[in-house]
């Protein structure tokens, strides 16, 4: 009963035309509003979802690191207890250590990863390889993969022949004194560059595992890290490492290698849902003048109905979905124009990213059927707030027939 009197007080001709405009005005700024906060977020979400796949190809599933200093000791025992554990899969040992590479006058510092043959089959840095290989050399003949980043850096050329070694300064860990005595140096030949992303690009060099070893002087059970691939449930076999290693090692997913990223994107996300959301409250204030003129413009109904025996609550509830339905058609317009921009951009690229410095060209979209529900209710959250004043001021004031 409610929806049909609202429904006939919206289609029915007003003595001015001032109510319709208003009303229009306000579904379509409900509509645009609704659409900004879809679009928005799903683009939100493909980004998202672009820098986790990203960050997912370079971490491994999960790794084992001392819970203090920088090294850890793990006994033939341990390592047969961690292979062990149902859900491991490929066990990959990593040494890491800050350097100083240097190629003529360009240098830059860098984060140098020993890894050993098995660290390719726990992520997809073959796939991110943009020149030359992926190939570590040996213990005695090590070779670099450099990220772009620091390939620009140091003005590294590996498509040159012969290429050009670069060398690598590294601290000595056995040096008792500050000197030179106190690094490593070596001299090693780029084989080859990746692209993952910016904060990967500009930091990290791949190296042999037994040829950073030995410049840091690790002992043969001593490494920085032990990363894994996990085929089960990521939280047990968690539960299962910490119960074999004790507290003397620190065991993290993926997730918690990267915590505070996930975190600031949860923050980003809610950030950019008040902000546009800012545009549904001045849709709001529209729906507020159009309701109101509505309710003066219906004055004579209003006392009819209350000559017939309808209570404030009833007429407050015929205004109340008044604005409702106003937010309705202009909040499913506005989700249903969005749902179709970012289907035509997820299937023809339609909107581009400027510049070549990405892994893609293209603004990513990814619709998420809770952004819809939140967006919706959003919609209709504010819609109440708006529609309860004037809906009140209907309900409480005096009208007379003969006004």
């Amino acid at each position: 009963m409610n929806l049909l009197f609202a429904w006939r007080y919206f289609r029915s001709k007003k003595s001015t035309n001032a109510i319709n405009i208003i009303a229009w005005i306000s579904m379509v700024a409900i509509a645009v509003g609704a659409a900004a906060l879809i679009i928005v977020l799903s683009v939100f979400n493909g980004f998202e979802g672009l820098v986790k796949g990203l960050y997912a190809d370079f971490y491994a599933d999960m790794r084992i690191m001392p819970a203090q200093g920088k090294t850890l000791l793990l006994s033939q025992e341990q390592l047969k207890s961690i292979r062990s554990v149902k859900g491991v899969g490929v066990v990959s040992f990593v040494a890491e250590e800050k350097a100083f590479l240097v190629n003529g006058e360009h240098q830059s510092i860098v984060y140098v990863k020993g890894v050993d043959s098995a660290f390719t089959k726990i992520n997809k840095i073959t796939a991110h390889i943009k020149r030359g290989k992926f190939v570590l050399g040996t213990a005695s003949e090590p070779a670099l993969v450099l990220g772009v980043g620091i390939e620009n850096a140091v003005m590294a050329d590996i498509s040159s022949q012969p290429v050009m070694p670069l060398t690598l300064y590294m601290p000595n860990r056995q040096a008792k004194f500050s000197s030179m005595d106190g690094l490593n140096v070596y001299n090693a030949v780029p084989a080859g560059t990746f692209m993952v992303q910016q904060d990967f690009d500009n930091k990290y060099v791949f190296s042999n595992l037994a040829f950073l070893k030995y410049m840091l002087n690790m002992g043969p059970d001593e490494y920085s890290s032990i990363e894994l691939q996990v085929n089960g449930d990521p939280a047990e076999v968690k539960r299962e490492l910490s119960r074999i290693l004790g507290k003397k090692y620190l065991v993290e997913t993926r997730y918690e290698q990267n915590k505070s990223l996930y975190a600031v994107m949860q923050v980003e996300k809610w950030v950019i849902y008040g902000i546009l959301s800012l545009i549904l409250v001045v849709a709001a204030f529209n729906m507020i003048g159009a309701l109101t003129m509505l309710v003066l413009e219906k004055q004579k109904d209003i006392a009819v109905l209350k000559a017939m025996g309808a209570s404030e609550q009833k007429i407050q509830q015929i205004f109340l979905a008044e604005g409702l339905l106003l937010a309705s058609i202009g909040g499913l317009a506005g989700i249903v124009l969005a749902a179709l921009f970012c289907w035509l951009q997820a299937h023809f690229k339609l909107i581009k990213l400027g510049g070549d410095t990405f892994v893609i060209d293209y603004y990513p979209v990814q619709m998420v059927p809770g952004d819809f529900l939140l967006v919706a209710v959003t919609v209709l959250f504010i819609a109440v707030i708006a529609s309860w004043l004037p809906a009140r001021k209907a309900s409480m004031q005096l009208y007379s027939l003969k006004s």
